[in-house]
């Protein structure tokens, strides 16, 4: 009986197989957290990845100048120059993470790591509405409300967000970090949405075109891919930010969660932005242009 009790089913022992390699992983997790060699690296790699993106970005802002330099700038060239400044200030902040962590008072490490997000969100809020102004000019609807609506939302967004952080620096309590980072869910789950209306709208659309139209299938493949990243990305953002709120072990804004971050970064906004630059790489026609209007 003594000798049976002892047996060891596989059952029991494919449990403690699994459980050793789960307690070795958590092991290797707080390892590279603690090291500030890994911290560094991660963080350099970070900033080299935002800075491809953002020289990406720029040759093609620059390519779009020397193909319609008449057109001034237009909705196209202001996306890709938003996405050069977001991934360009981000490149920076990594590069300098540490010293970015040291400055005083608090308030400004929390600008220089939000505010980027802020400009994301804008960037592709304008995307938003080009594909809301495309799809209202094909049903024949005005369109003379959508920009002044554009710039009533992100004015409102960065007035509240102005008015935390200095909410925030008059009274720095953990109640208004959180709200903060809450109220930026809020707005990640606002421009998923846009996506998911306007992208899907303008997706059912195009399939109702003929089957016969010129590039019909490329526009249905470049809205449908375009709108699933981008509905992906900021749905992700929002519920990151409502860990990153309320779950000390989700915060991203301390230096010993490396790993994290990366993750973070490279989900929200680095493979988002590569992924979209390179599926809108295409170059606007020299000529009759109607669908790119100037920004005023």
């Amino acid at each position: 009986m003594g000798r049976a009790e002892m047996v060891v089913g596989p059952s029991e022992k494919a449990v403690a197989v699994v459980a050793y390699h789960v307690n070795d992983t958590i092991n290797w997790w707080d390892d590279v957290n603690r090291s500030l060699d890994w911290q560094n690296r991660i963080f350099h790699v970070l900033a080299v990845l935002y800075g491809v993106v953002a020289v990406v970005a720029l040759v093609q802002l620059i390519r779009i100048q020397m193909r319609v330099p008449e057109y001034g700038w237009t909705t196209q060239k202001v996306f890709h120059f938003l996405n050069f400044f977001v991934n360009g200030v981000r490149s920076l902040v990594f590069t300098f993470r540490r010293d970015v962590q040291k400055l005083q008072p608090e308030i400004v490490q929390h600008i220089m790591l939000d505010m980027p997000s802020l400009t994301f969100f804008t960037t592709y809020a304008l995307l938003v509405l080009f594909w809301a102004e495309i799809y209202y000019q094909a049903r024949a609807v005005s369109t003379d409300g959508l920009r002044p609506s554009f710039f009533t939302i992100n004015g409102v967004v960065y007035a509240i967000q102005i008015i935390l952080w200095l909410i925030m620096w008059w009274k720095p309590i953990r109640v208004l970090v959180i709200l903060s980072k809450m109220f930026f869910a809020g707005v990640s789950l606002f421009a998923a949405l846009g996506f998911l209306l306007y992208g899907g709208r303008l997706f059912l659309m195009l399939q109702r075109f003929p089957v016969e139209s010129r590039g019909r299938r490329k526009k249905l493949q470049e809205v449908g891919y375009v709108t699933t990243i981008c509905f992906s990305c900021f749905l992700i953002r929002c519920v990151m930010m409502c860990f990153n709120a309320f779950d000390k072990a989700a915060d991203l804004d301390v230096l010993d969660h490396p790993i994290l971050n990366l993750i973070y970064y490279l989900l929200v906004e680095i493979l988002p932005s590569s992924l979209v630059l390179f599926i809108l790489r295409k170059l606007p026609p020299k000529r009759g242009i109607t669908q790119y209007h100037p920004i005023h």
